[in-house]
């Protein structure tokens, strides 16, 4: 068996206010990308990084400047997150029981326990999606945009990433059409028919979309 990790890259930084792509801004003196990198390293998984074509060049570049030798494919990313993942599979021909693990690029501080988990639960079901408990009362906004209204807390789950799947259900889905309604990878497999099985998230995983979150995740690093 043989475990895949997809890490999708394709931030700009815009909110940050920056011209530097946000998994390229420093995180503890190095870019966020390759923290994501090395958690995963650190699983004995082997690694495609999906970047816009773009940036390529400036990756490898700041691989040079970092020192930084972590085996690692990389391939041009697509104009959505769905291209770039199926991009990202296309260089892959798995076996029957390998496994591929989908991670954004800008998680750096997921944990080894959650990816190994994820790993281990797709192995069994087919599939592992890491979620947390939603702590804030949470509300639906009805049709007219204005009034809305209550959900019950209980049922529902924040996603995060890595979403790990047997490899061949992830390709199969991913030769569907693009849809939408494809807002993450769990999405598409459903949309085979397929279910999806949840495993618990840590809360350190953070998307890191806005400055707080990078001063956030420094904070994290020095725990």
């Amino acid at each position: 068996m043989t475990k895949y990790a997809i890490i999708v890259a394709g931030g700009k930084g815009t909110r940050f206010g920056s011209d530097i792509p946000k998994q390229f801004l420093p995180l503890s003196s190095i870019p966020v990308l390759m923290h994501t990198i090395k958690r995963f390293a650190q699983c004995e998984a082997q690694i495609i990084v999906a970047l816009p074509e773009t940036q390529i060049q400036d990756w490898n570049e700041l691989c040079k400047k970092h020192s930084f030798s972590i085996n690692h494919t990389i391939v041009a990313g697509g104009t959505t997150r769905f291209g770039s993942v199926k991009n990202a599979l296309d260089t892959i021909s798995p076996q029957e029981n390998d496994l591929i693990a989908v991670h954004d690029g800008v998680r750096p501080l997921v944990s080894a326990e959650i990816i190994n988990e994820a790993y281990s639960t797709a192995a069994i079901t087919g599939s592992a999606i890491p979620a947390i408990e939603v702590t804030d009362t949470t509300r639906q906004l009805n049709n007219d945009g204005i009034t809305s209204k209550a959900l019950i807390r209980d049922s529902l789950r924040a996603v995060q990433t890595p979403q790990t799947f047997n490899a061949t259900l992830l390709k199969s889905a991913y030769e569907q059409p693009y849809s939408a309604a494809f807002t993450d990878d769990a999405s598409v497999v459903e949309a085979l028919g397929e279910k999806v099985h949840l495993v618990e998230g840590n809360r350190e995983n953070i998307k890191l979309t806005t400055p707080f979150d990078l001063k956030l995740a420094e904070i994290l690093c020095l725990t």
